[in-house]
């Protein structure tokens, strides 16, 4: 694999959490403008994708930013084609207090646009769920 691509790939997922998330940024985000993302915590959970980049910033992003205190960046990992890059990180939530434990996937086209996105994580420390449900 290129060793440029490599570079971009890691560095793309490092901002998704560092500057995007973390640093409540959406515009430091390479989303392609019909980006999918599949999340446990989306209106009809991971199996109903949100499309497009201004859906996205309007439905999933417009409360991160009240919620989310911080990231703590762990480690990315990408696959043999190139084409799609896995990032470990710690999400730290202000309301219910507690820290997510996430993998997020992103597929991730010749431009560097982040097509698909697919969030992986245990939503009960946020839905109140908790353990025993």
């Amino acid at each position: 694999m290129d060793k440029n691509r490599t570079e971009l790939l890691h560095k793309i997922a490092k901002t998704y959490v560092v500057d995007g998330l973390g640093g409540k940024n959406f515009g430091t985000i390479p989303y392609h403008q019909s980006v999918s993302l599949r999340a446990p915590l989306n209106p009809g959970g991971s199996a109903v994708p949100i499309t497009g980049r201004d859906e996205l910033r309007n439905t999933w992003w417009a409360p991160l930013p009240t919620l989310v205190k911080g990231t703590t960046f762990i480690d990315s990992y990408i696959n043999a084609e190139g084409s799609k890059v896995t990032v470990e990180f710690f999400c730290d939530i202000i309301e219910p207090a507690c820290r997510l434990r996430i993998m997020d996937r992103f597929k991730i086209d010749a431009d560097g646009k982040i097509t698909e996105q697919e969030n992986f994580f245990d939503p009960r420390n946020v839905t109140n769920a908790g353990w025993d449900a």
